[in-house]
């Protein structure tokens, strides 16, 4: 089975350690983006992906797409040309200090490509499942028209499709994602996204206080369960961060499909990196609902993939299937593997 995303990456230059900004004399290099840590990580599980996007064609865009290559993403769909790679800066958070992103990606290649440059349906040849986040059509109209090309393309292909609502605030406001993405939905078969995504993309509210630091699953279920009556959804997830500090958090997911509520397991997670966490959620639940006749089994092994993602270093995931699923059966002690 083939998947393809659709996206922007970025260059990601992050503190070393937990330094602060101000304190930084040198910045750690790393590639990522929502819609390229999917790919990778789908690659990672032994499946073939293929990333689209756009480029610029000097040094900084081909060590971009080498990085993808490097884990065997098919690389075919990045155009080439545009006149920067997007930045964002990192400052990993410590304690009760949460860490902080500062976007640099205006004019990025992307964001100024047009819809005209993309034969999506020679890049989606082969392909079961195409995969989107709200960040894409969130980086202005050129971006908007190319992601419903996206959809439009697969819809007519046959090909399933999954939105990771991913709302920024700092790329948009509510009103504006939702007057973008509600009328996208009509192409989409699965959502996934938390309850500030569901609420700011949507509309819908799952009474949850992410504050808090407990989260009741159970009350994801009504509002799960009414975007897939509303938007005519195959199924629709959730994944639960209960923030105790920057360095710790509880980790869950729940899963709405066919008419049935499912729940993952519970882990609490010591966090190394908590960046590419949702897209190592989507990029679980796309594998287990292609790979497992059990629902359950599917929202678990996205809970489980993503919970690993937590202790590696930069925006990819390497989890391999045996290290997810020796987890799922409760493997979770740490211990040395000799």
């Amino acid at each position: 089975m083939k998947y393809a995303t659709l996206g922007e990456l970025m260059l990601r230059l992050s503190t070393p350690g937990y330094s602060r900004f101000v304190q930084a004399k040198s910045l750690d290099v790393n590639y990522g983006g929502g819609e390229a840590n999917v790919a990778l990580s789908l690659c990672n599980l032994g499946e073939e992906a293929i990333f689209i996007s756009k480029l610029p064609n000097n040094d900084i865009g081909d060590a971009a797409r080498n990085s993808l290559r490097e884990y065997g993403v098919d690389t075919s769909g990045i155009v080439r040309g545009g006149d920067r790679v997007g930045i964002y800066y990192l400052e990993t958070g410590d304690s009760v200090r949460p860490s902080k992103v500062i976007y640099d990606r205006a004019h990025s290649a992307i964001s100024e490509a047009k819809a005209s440059e993309f034969d999506f349906r020679k890049y989606l040849k082969g392909c079961s499942w195409l995969h989107i986040t709200g960040i894409t059509p969130a980086l202005g109209k050129n971006c908007q028209a190319i992601t419903l090309k996206a959809l439009q393309t697969a819809k007519k292909m046959g090909i399933t499709v999954s939105f990771d609502l991913n709302y920024r605030a700092k790329l948009w406001t509510k009103e504006e994602a939702q007057a973008c993405m509600i009328p996208l939905m009509e192409y989409v078969d699965y959502v996934i996204g938390n309850e500030e995504d569901a609420e700011a993309c949507l509309g819908f509210k799952s009474g949850s206080d992410v504050n808090a630091g407990k989260i009741d699953a159970d009350g994801y279920g009504p509002m799960l369960k009414a975007m897939c009556e509303k938007f005519h959804l195959k199924g629709a997830a959730a994944s639960l961060r209960e923030s105790h500090s920057a360095n710790d958090n509880g980790w869950s997911g729940v899963l709405y499909t066919n008419g049935n509520f499912y729940k993952s397991n519970h882990y609490e997670l010591r966090i190394v990196d908590r960046v590419g966490g949702g897209d190592s959620f989507a990029a679980g639940l796309i594998y287990g609902l292609t790979h497992y006749d059990d629902p359950s089994k599917a929202i678990n092994f996205a809970v489980a993939h993503s919970a690993i993602k937590h202790t590696i270093p930069g925006d990819y995931n390497h989890a391999s299937v045996k290290e997810v699923e020796s987890l799922m059966g409760g493997n979770a002690s740490g211990r040395v593997q000799r």
